[in-house]
């Protein structure tokens, strides 16, 4: 049997892990990434070019997410999934450790991302992992804005005076627009959801410095057509519960749940359209299909094919994200 022909099952993948400036030791500490650097992001599972994700498990360990989507096409990420967005898998999964604040930015839509650079908007969604004492979010901007007052804050190096600043903590969600202002601040771990792409417009970074000791390069310009100057509505509501999947919020491009657990537990996953991604963030868990088993351990995210209809959780204490393509 040639090894394309071979049965999917749940799959893991190496991490990417990414050096950053205003990264930390949260990812080794409390995920085992394995690293001696001070790493921002693991890219858990990635479509992104120059960031494609390598199969870590089972059978197909070394196949890439492309070269499977290419063999198993809706097997692999579902009938209309593989419709809209064909060998181009359509969404990146990250944990970002926020030692020192993150840059102020701002995301394109589809329109623009496609108009200039060919690629996906970026809607992301955010999930609260830990917070330090006084740890905080930028989201959006803290009275009425106008393109005049915001070049205006921006020449004058006032930028900050403007921006909303939203104290967090453990368990809250935010699902970021494309155009909202934001950033990460110092002392929050957290789990972004997100389209695939890695387009970013910088518009201010605390006059920081990078490795080479030289300030890093604003796109003033290319935020100014992107930015959304109205209030910012991120912050989700949502009701936790244990042992059944709790919804946390959608957008058209992913639908995220919560799933507690405190014993065994049998998924069901034929109304799910697409593939559906679990990213554990407490405990740890035994998933099985009918002809595969595979460990999941906090800070590990797992990929369940389309084609399978049903997985179970053999476990007494573990909790995910789950997310898929409604």
């Amino acid at each position: 049997m040639m090894i394309k022909d071979s049965p999917l099952y749940p799959l893991k993948f190496e991490p990417i892990l990414k050096q950053k400036v205003w990264g930390g030791k949260k990812l080794k500490v409390h995920f085992n990434k394995n690293s001696e650097e001070n790493i921002g992001e693991s890219w858990e599972l990635s479509g992104v070019d120059e960031n494609v994700s390598i199969v870590a498990n089972g059978p197909l360990k070394g196949k890439t997410i492309n070269w499977l989507l290419e063999n198993y096409n809706e097997k692999l990420v579902g009938e209309k999934t593989f419709k809209n967005f064909g060998n181009k898998f359509p969404l990146l999964f990250k944990f970002i450790d926020a030692h020192e604040d993150l840059s102020v930015q701002v995301h394109p839509d589809d329109l623009l991302a496609k108009k200039r650079h060919n690629s996906f908007g970026k809607t992301e969604m955010w999930y609260i992992l830990e917070v330090e004492e006084n740890g905080r979010l930028i989201l959006g901007f803290n009275q009425k804005m106008t393109k005049q007052i915001y070049l205006d804050a921006l020449s004058e190096n006032r930028i900050t005076d403007f921006l909303k600043s939203e104290e967090v903590k453990k368990g809250d969600a935010f699902i970021l627009k494309p155009g909202t202002v934001h950033a990460i601040g110092a002392g929050v771990l957290l789990a972004e959801i997100q389209q695939t792409s890695d387009i970013t417009y910088r518009i201010y970074d605390w006059q920081r410095l990078d490795t080479n000791g030289q300030l890093r390069s604003l796109h003033t310009d290319l935020a100014l057509e992107a930015l959304n100057f109205g209030p910012s509505n991120a912050r989700i509501h949502y009701e936790d519960s244990n042992d059944n999947p709790a919804f946390i919020g959608k957008t058209e491009f992913f639908s995220v749940n919560k799933l507690n657990l405190s014993k065994n537990h049998v998924r069901n996953l034929e109304q799910i359209p697409s593939f559906t991604v679990y990213m554990c963030i407490a405990g740890a868990a035994m998933i099985e299909t009918e002809n595969y088993s595979e460990r999941i351990n906090k800070g590990e995210t797992i990929l369940v094919p389309a084609q399978l209809s049903e997985i179970k959780f053999i476990t007494n204490s573990a909790s995910f994200l789950e997310v898929y393509i409604p």
